[in-house]
């Protein structure tokens, strides 16, 4: 076991919890904790369709990563202030995703969507443009592709840049907001996370690019979710818990279809003293709830 792994505690399924957690929580209570304002942030469920239903694509976090190491999340990141600058745009008004990913300037809501295309092209080397607003790209396995895609993981390049210099169309009407997550205020690395579905496009595949991923595998959503309540798999409470959702759904247009239907509360983790414990719980997610005496967590 890594040494980012043996600071981790675990229950008996694979929830994600840091052991510096509980005193973070009581500083925090005590006042001597000041939360971190959290970034902003995309994250993109990919599906396709399998024999027994859509598949999703998902990554194992290296262990060495400060944040996180060693769980399976989704291909995502935070938003590049660059992911403002104007592009070529299909789908949805900008004001439309503003009021849909609960955002009062149609400038940041074109930032998270254009945050999520790019991610996803980062670190699955899937693309969600085309030439024109009908249209989506094709292979992007090329030398070409490649060479701009680590481009834009160096931040040598901007997403806009890259979409204007290919003559590319952001197909925004290919993502559906799913969920919104806040990191927990006791966090050191807070984030404010919009999750989106999307099916991979034809002639696309996924490659293992992430610089931040040992390991890529598609997995049904009810596979990986018991993988979790064995304890097989490391999750963070809003993966299982988008996982747990897709379950319902027989093909990736049925999830694309019910993603304007999807809450978007933000879901943010509380933290309460009672006597000589700490209860730490996600509202609306009782299944995250944790009790952490003193002596340590049960």
């Amino acid at each position: 076991m890594s040494n980012g792994q043996s600071k981790q505690a675990k229950q008996s399924n694979g929830q994600w919890y840091p052991a510096e957690w509980p005193d973070r929580i009581r500083a925090l209570a005590a006042g001597e904790l000041t939360p971190v304002t959290p970034r902003r942030a995309a994250t993109v469920l990919l599906l396709r369709d399998g024999a027994a239903g859509p598949d999703v694509h998902m990554l194992r976090r290296r262990t060495s990563m400060a944040f996180a190491g060693g769980a399976y999340a989704y291909p995502g990141g935070g938003v590049d202030p660059r992911d403002e600058q104007p592009v070529r745009w299909a789908g949805p008004s900008l004001e439309t995703w503003a009021a849909r990913l609960g955002l009062d300037d149609p400038a940041q809501a074109q930032a998270v969507v254009c945050a999520a295309v790019r991610e996803t092209f980062e670190e699955a080397g899937v693309l969600l443009a085309g030439e024109t607003e009908d249209g989506v790209v094709g292979d992007t396995t090329g030398e070409d592709w490649e060479r701009d895609r680590q481009a834009l993981v160096a931040r040598e390049l901007s997403f806009a840049d890259f979409l204007d210099r290919r003559g590319l169309v952001l197909r925004s009407d290919l993502l559906g907001a799913w969920a919104r997550w806040i990191t927990p205020e006791f966090e050191q690395r807070r984030y404010d996370t919009w999750f989106f579905v999307a099916a991979l496009p034809a002639g696309q595949r996924t490659r293992d690019v992430s610089g931040e991923a040992d390991r890529t595998v598609w997995i049904r959503p009810a596979e990986a979710a018991g993988g979790y309540d064995r304890g097989e798999l490391t999750m963070m409470p809003p993966t299982i818990s988008t996982l747990r959702s897709l379950e319902a759904y027989g093909t990736s247009a049925e999830a694309l279809e019910a993603a304007g239907e999807q809450d978007l509360t933000p879901v943010l983790a509380q933290a309460r003293l009672e006597g000589d414990e700490l209860v730490l719980s996600w509202p609306g997610h009782e299944e995250f709830t944790k009790v952490i005496p003193t002596g340590g967590e049960r």
